[in-house]
Parts: structure tokens; sequence; C-alpha cells
């Protein structure tokens, strides 16, 4: 499966799409303005909630969080930190770990589980605008969860570059 996200999903307050890679609309990523924190609800093309995403608002380092049915599925914070490369480390509500790992100067990503590729997350193959794709490895993956987690590491390393 394959998706494509609009950079300009980055902004606070907008929806936008998400397409596959046939151009069909799957994911509406609805920002909500006006929050004391960055918080997004991502939604299927009849508008229903799927997961909510939020930055966290007291932490050391910057955290995001995923929850579905008001109930945590995700927890995404900076793991370590390096000139080049960006590490993330997801903390799933069952206790599993996802580790997200990816170029600071390529925007490349990649969401392992146990050395483990589930999925891409890159700039790389795209040309004709500033879009990330989203390429999910694994059948048995949970689409909305890995795109939910491609929003929050793309906001993340954003803001990173901005400070």
């Amino acid at each position: 499966m394959r998706f494509l996200v609009y950079d300009r999903l980055l902004g606070i307050g907008d929806d936008y799409w998400i397409e596959d890679d046939r151009g069909n609309r799957v994911f509406l990523v609805d920002g909500k303005a006006l929050r004391v924190r960055d918080t997004w609800e991502l939604k299927d093309t009849q508008g229903r909630v799927l997961v909510d995403i939020h930055q966290k608002m007291f932490a050391l380092r910057d955290t995001m969080v995923i929850q579905r049915a008001g109930e945590p599925l995700a927890t995404i914070r900076r793991r370590r930190l390096s000139l080049l490369r960006n590490h993330y480390r997801v903390s799933l509500a069952d206790g599993t770990e996802l580790d997200v790992s990816g170029k600071i100067l390529d925007r490349e990503f990649a969401i392992e589980y146990d050395g483990e590729l589930l999925a891409v997350i890159s700039r790389r193959w795209i040309t004709l605008r500033d879009t990330y794709g989203i390429d999910v490895v694994r059948d048995d993956a949970d689409p909305a969860l890995l795109v939910a987690l491609a929003v929050c590491v793309i906001h993340l390393a954003e803001k990173e570059r901005e400070d």
C-alpha cells in the first residue's frame, strides 16, 4: 500500500486528504486550530475518527500521543540526538515498541518492529510537488496507525528543523 501525504499537512487548523497511489482519497487529516497543543484527527472517507493525534503537553522531549476511541494507542518520543539522523521510539499500548529512524537531510524514515521493516516514509520518489510517500510494506499492518505515525514523525522532524 502506498499513500501520499502533501507537505501542507503540517499546517494546524487545516484539513488535508491523504491519497492512495491511484489518487483516491483514503484518510482526512483534520487539523484542530486554536488549541494549546498541536492536534489532529485522522478520519476515514465517511468522516469517522480513526485516531486522535496530539502533542503531549508536559514532557522533557517533544512527544506525540495517538489515541483510538479515547484509549492510548501509541506514544512517539525522540530517542537519541544525532546530527544527521532522527531516531524516535514508538511505545504501543500493548507494550510493543517500534523504532522510527531517518535521515534528516533526505527526509526519509523507516518504521521497524524488532528489525523488520513495516513502512517507509519518503520524499525521494516524489518529484512533482512537496509530498511524502508512505509505503506500507506489511499487508497485515494497521494503515491508520502507520499513517498517524508518519504524521507525527513528519511534524516532529519539521519542528526540529525549525529550532
